[in-house]
């Protein structure tokens, strides 16, 4: 079992973490500015999900095949290589002009609960 030390040093640590705001958390706020409680009600529902799913996949040892397989790693890591590759020919290519202003679509709520729980931390 853990040492009482330990445990408490592990706990502080996650929730120190946990409390450092990521993308999730600027764009629910930005989610939560545009509109009014009943509107940001999906993304914080999908922040919810999204952290569910994570925790599941752990709990199921996806995240120890991940760390014991030196393929299935290799294949993960490639994939999200290659995703921001692409992310980023697309925004080098994207045609903006000198005073491109943005402009954010609406999205309806189940667009924001997926969007939400699709972020990362």
């Amino acid at each position: 079992m853990f040492e009482l030390a330990s445990l408490l040093t592990y706990l502080a640590v996650v929730i120190g973490l946990f409390l450092i705001p990521g993308p999730r958390y600027c764009w629910y706020s930005l989610a939560r500015c545009k509109a009014s409680v009943r509107s940001a009600s999906p993304p914080g529902w999908g922040v919810a999900t999204g952290d569910l799913i994570h925790t599941l996949c752990a709990a199921l040892g996806l995240s120890a095949i991940l760390m014991t397989s030196a393929a299935a790693f290799n294949a993960v890591k490639w994939v999200g290589a290659s995703y921001l590759i692409y992310l980023g020919v697309r925004a080098f290519m994207a045609k903006t002009g000198t005073h491109a202003r943005l402009e954010l679509p609406a999205v309806t709520p189940r667009q924001a609960f997926f969007q939400a729980a699709s972020l990362g931390r």
